[in-house]
């Protein structure tokens, strides 16, 4: 089995609590959507109403297990950096079979940075919009 991991941190000028609403809403499957049209071929939730705890499930195209993988989980985290921004850290963890490591190499993240960019700019635009007022 080869293990493996891939993260990437963004820096939000948003406190973390606003950076939280569209990870801790349904939007983010909405932002999910929308940032990786072509990508993704469905996004439902699994769990929850979008509060803490809700599990959401996306699925992309093509399939890791078909493969070799056999467990590929997206995370992300909020981290509060000073009093008015926030980092979106996401991560990639993966285990694929041996048989099927060189298969390792199409472990990318950027599609998850795409969400966490269409999150970024929707909170930078929610942002002004609030100040415009």
């Amino acid at each position: 089995m080869v293990v493996g991991q891939l993260y990437h941190e963004m820096e939000v000028k948003v406190v973390a609590r606003e950076t939280w609403e569209p990870y801790g809403t349904l939007l983010l499957s909405k932002l999910a959507k929308e940032s990786l049209s072509g990508l993704v071929e469905k996004s439902e939730v699994l769990e929850g109403d979008g509060g803490v705890g809700t599990k959401m499930k996306i699925t992309l195209v093509p399939g890791y297990l078909d493969l070799g993988f056999t467990y590929y989980r997206v995370r992300f985290e909020i981290i509060e950096k000073g009093d008015d921004s926030s980092v979106i850290k996401t991560t990639v963890d993966y285990d694929v079979k041996e048989e099927a490591a060189a298969n390792a190499s199409y472990v990318n993240i950027e599609p998850m940075l795409k969400i966490a960019e269409a999150t970024k700019k929707y909170l930078l635009e929610n942002k002004a919009a609030k100040s415009a007022h």
